[in-house]
């Protein structure tokens, strides 16, 4: 038996996961790391934490598995995209690295606006050109920290970093060359335009390859590190998003899932970008050769549910603690004795501004519609209507040009057969949820580990891994009565938009 490790490295930490070649989970270790916050809106992390992380867990893993390290057919990863590794000709750390969440990079921004406009960019890219990617965090570098540029040797992301210490070689694959901001999309290469727009040199950034393409083999001196065999296969892999593509079985046009964690996203595949005219959406690069990943991701989801169930529902909080139970149960428990509408409430969930589909730093949470013979349980549907509402505007962006029908639904918020049930009415479509909630980015990442490495004919593989435990259809009644409901929720957004910029 064969077996794939697949790492997945997240803000907060690494996974590690142990997959047989025939799908099945044999087990799984994480290993938290640091991410430090100053200067307001600076975000870094130490890319040796991340090393430390990975030969930890691979140790653990193997250790506690009982496995034999040369069983192990290949090694694949996904990662946190968007981030800026400067390192030297020996692939050491120059600085620490400035993660997506960082947002110091305004005037580099700016500096790329002088030379070419949004729309042009967004169309060369498939985003947008914000502080958030990585190639205006490496003018950062350049501008402020020169030395470090001219040290820079390359421009790593997370899992690529893992890449160059596993095997001494620098690569990069389009999904996550595509979070470097520079990547002309329809082309797969360093856009020439916008690295002269942004003065930064070519050779500053690794070769791109397929996200399948097999690096080398494991090191001697990283196999003593980690405790994989040397010569282990080790596959690029893919950013963290799109490798969840293939964890939820997206690996053909239209095929579609949405993930309810603390943010959320909707994301499907397509056999070419998808430009949005208001450019609500971005297009990533698919870890499948040949395909895209069209996406939408709102800042606040799972975490508006979280928020509601901390401060509204204190009482539910303490029965539940009082009872062994989840205080969720009691909240959806209401939430099913309210109508479609909420009875006439209205909830926008921008409580921390908004990405798609309002891109909209100034937007704020708020309750409209309130009236006496309105009950708990209306405010609270209130609240997963407003988030699902909002993530409906993506969907119906991202169906202006490619059919929808099915939704496989990932994260936490995916646990609850109300809100499940309420996704179905408000999308209009099958709502489908797999056995596994939380490894869409570890069962991407053995896929196309798999493949990459020939234990896979294709991504089709994913079937072994996917198991469907529930499915929900639309409503038709419900379905016809969320249509007034959704236009009312767009005109409160416009109605308050000037005045969120007041408060």
């Amino acid at each position: 038996m064969k077996y794939i490790l697949a790492h997945d490295l997240g803000t907060s930490g690494n996974k590690a996961t142990l997959f047989s070649e025939d799908g099945q989970m044999i087990g799984s270790e994480v290993f938290s790391y640091d991410t430090h916050y100053f200067n307001g809106t600076w975000v870094e992390q130490e890319a040796e934490d991340w090393w430390n992380a990975v030969c930890h867990t691979s140790k653990s893993l193997i250790a506690s598995t009982a496995i034999n390290p040369a069983d192990i057919g290949t090694v694949s990863f996904s990662g946190q995209m968007m981030g800026c590794l400067c390192v030297d000709k020996n692939g050491n750390p120059l600085r620490p690295s400035i993660i997506w969440a960082d947002q110091r990079a305004i005037k580099q921004s700016i500096q790329i606006d002088n030379h070419i406009s949004q729309w042009d960019f967004y169309n060369i890219v498939g985003h947008k050109n914000t502080p958030s990617y990585g190639i205006q965090k490496l003018m950062w570098v350049r501008d402020n920290e020169p030395d470090i540029y001219e040290q820079t040797y390359k421009t790593l992301n997370a899992k690529d970093f893992i890449v160059c210490r596993l095997t001494g070689k620098f690569y990069t694959e389009y999904s996550d060359g595509n979070s470097m901001d520079c990547l002309d999309l329809k082309n797969l290469k360093w856009s020439e335009e916008i690295l002269k727009a942004a003065n930064i040199s070519i050779d500053k950034l690794p070769e791109l390859k397929a996200s399948t393409f097999v690096a080398g083999g494991v090191t001697e001196q990283a196999a003593k590190a980690c405790g994989l065999a040397v010569g282990t296969p080790v596959v690029l892999g893919g950013g963290d998003g799109s490798v969840a593509n293939v964890g939820a079985g997206s690996i053909a046009p239209g095929q579609t899932y949405c993930c309810m964690g603390t943010s959320a996203w909707i994301t499907t595949t397509s056999d070419k970008p998808i430009f949005d005219e208001q450019m609500r959406t971005v297009t990533w690069a698919h870890v499948i050769p040949g395909l895209y990943a069209p996406n939408g991701t709102m800042q606040y989801a799972g975490g508006a549910y979280n928020w509601m169930k901390n401060t509204i529902c204190q009482m539910e909080c303490y029965d539940a603690k009082l009872n062994g139970t989840s205080p969720y149960e009691y909240m959806n428990a209401q939430i099913a004795e309210s109508p479609v509408g909420a009875n006439g409430i209205i909830f926008l969930p921008y409580m921390l501004g908004e990405r798609a589909p309002r891109w909209d730093v100034d937007a704020k949470g708020a309750f409209i519609g309130l009236k006496p013979e309105n009950t708990r349980g209306d405010i609270l549907r209130s609240v997963l209507e407003g988030v699902t509402m909002n993530l409906s505007i993506i969907l119906e962006t991202l169906r202006s040009q490619i059919d929808i029908k099915e939704l496989m639904i990932l994260g936490g918020g995916a646990k609850g057969a109300v809100w499940r049930q309420m996704m179905a009415d408000i999308y209009d479509a099958q709502i489908t949820v797999p056995n596994l909630l939380e490894e869409a980015g570890s069962m991407g990442a053995a896929v196309t580990g798999g493949v990459g490495a020939g234990m896979y004919k294709d991504f089709t593989a994913i079937d072994k891994f996917l198991e469907i435990n529930s499915v929900h259809e639309p409503n038709e009644t419900n379905v016809n009565a969320y249509g007034p409901v959704k236009e009312l929720f767009d005109e409160c957004y416009f109605a308050l938009k000037d005045v969120f910029k007041k408060m």
